[in-house]
């Protein structure tokens, strides 16, 4: 696989974190971005949901800042910041001016090494994230995704939702936090990501003074170690569901994770060629010209074990079986009728171009740098646009072939009630 020159610095400290640094000299502003391997796939079954609620958790401050000191601190320089939890990862991220690093990172650190998981905010916090799961169990879009999760993965972490649910979270205790926070925010699955406004010396000299007192390592109960079972034929799933105005459809297919990543940015392109504006081969035929779909997307959604190539369509449900049909004809097509060289280069010109849009900033550096170090490794990135520009027809013939099976996926329904 080809890579460009990767223009960040990435350094190994002797504790084991590992320290991404761009230099901007352009912008005043810096953004730091930590990146802790201990998402939803880290939980134990009976735990899950864990990873997020701890994300919570972590703002409720330490012994040497109460609950509130730390976004008061941000909030008064002017900067931000924010959490996520997805399956692989969580992270943590401040944006502040540069003259203002000094004094915040330091605070990150503590919440992120010392976090005191105190009993009753513990009580008070869960309410909050059982609120948000009651919300996103309302939402038809998380339901149809979350039941196509779990028809794609059966048994594999990345089925369960990131959220985890109200039973078992209404199980949980501050003490299994704790324990589920010392085993998994330790510096060999930690990356500190910082990028903008500030030169690597000082940088560094920053994050090892913050990221000095790591706490004692714990052990939790152990992960079950599952493999995602390949598709075998079509695993259907119908819902109803109250005050949904369209019927959806949503397919899915298993892709490669990123032991195999040209394989992963060839499925990107492919989801580009099949229904990424108005001239792609399902959006072209499906909403443009025989009007059978109000909209139709494609996507490709990289994990580290194994990722997830989706169709989606918002429909009439009268039209639900005629364009699974066509939909499934025209991915098998591609085996016989591959792009042409206009349509793959329109292609390879709008995912390069969104590519480019989406590392502008520093914050988005960031978060791509920091990523990929916590699936793979930060300079992997780099092999993106020339991947992509090397892909021709008959890589995207072997790939459909390989990955999108018409015989093996997984088909969600969602109806209106």
């Amino acid at each position: 696989m080809q890579t460009a020159v990767f223009p960040a610095n990435v350094v190994r400290l002797d504790n084991g974190l590992t320290v991404v640094h761009q230099e901007i000299p352009a912008t005043p502003v810096v953004v730091a971005d930590v990146w802790v391997r201990a998402g939803a796939t880290n939980e134990p079954t009976a735990w899950s949901g864990m990873a997020h609620f701890l994300e919570h958790m972590i703002f409720k401050g330490t012994d040497q800042l109460p609950p509130g000191t730390f976004d008061a601190a941000i909030e008064t320089r002017g900067g931000m910041t924010n959490a996520a939890t997805s399956h692989d990862y969580a992270h943590f991220f401040l944006t502040i001016a540069a003259d203002g690093l000094p004094d915040t990172l330091p605070c990150l650190a503590d919440l992120l090494l010392h976090a005191t998981i105190p009993a009753d905010e513990f009580v008070r916090e869960r309410q909050v994230v059982l609120e948000e799961i009651r919300q996103a169990q309302d939402d038809p879009d998380w339901l149809g995704f979350q039941a196509m999760a779990s028809l794609v993965y059966q048994g594999h972490p990345y089925g369960r939702p990131v959220l985890g649910t109200a039973d078992i979270l209404n199980q949980r205790s501050p003490e299994e936090m704790r324990c589920f926070h010392q085993a998994h925010y330790q510096p060999d699955n930690m990356t500190v990501v910082i990028t903008g406004g500030v030169s690597l010396a000082p940088t560094l000299e920053m994050v090892k003074h913050a990221f000095r007192a790591f706490a004692t390592p714990t052990h939790c109960p152990p992960v079950e170690s599952v493999v995602a079972p390949a598709i075998q034929g079509i695993r259907r799933e119908v819902l109803r569901l109250p005050r949904l105005e369209h019927a959806r459809l949503l397919l899915a297919w298993m892709g490669p994770g990123v032991e195999q990543l040209a394989d992963a940015f060839g499925l990107d392109l492919l989801a580009v060629i099949l229904a990424e504006g108005r001239t792609s081969r399902l959006v072209r035929e499906l909403r443009e010209e025989r009007q059978l779909v109000l909209d139709i997307g494609a996507s490709f959604s990289l994990q580290k074990d194994c990722s997830l190539f989706t169709v989606q369509a918002w429909l009439e449900a009268k039209h639900l079986d005629r364009v699974e049909a066509i939909v499934c004809d025209r991915i098998a097509a591609l085996t016989d009728h591959p792009p042409s060289a206009a349509e793959l280069q329109r292609a390879k010109r709008l995912i390069c171009n969104d590519y480019a849009f989406s590392t502008e900033t520093p914050g988005q550096l960031a978060g791509l740098y920091g990523y990929y170090n916590t699936v793979a490794q930060s300079e992997q990135c780099m092999a993106y646009i020339p991947t992509i520009q090397t892909l021709q027809a008959p890589d995207l013939q072997r790939l459909a072939r390989h990955y999108l099976s018409t015989y093996n996926y997984a088909a969600t329904v969602l109806l209106p009630a």
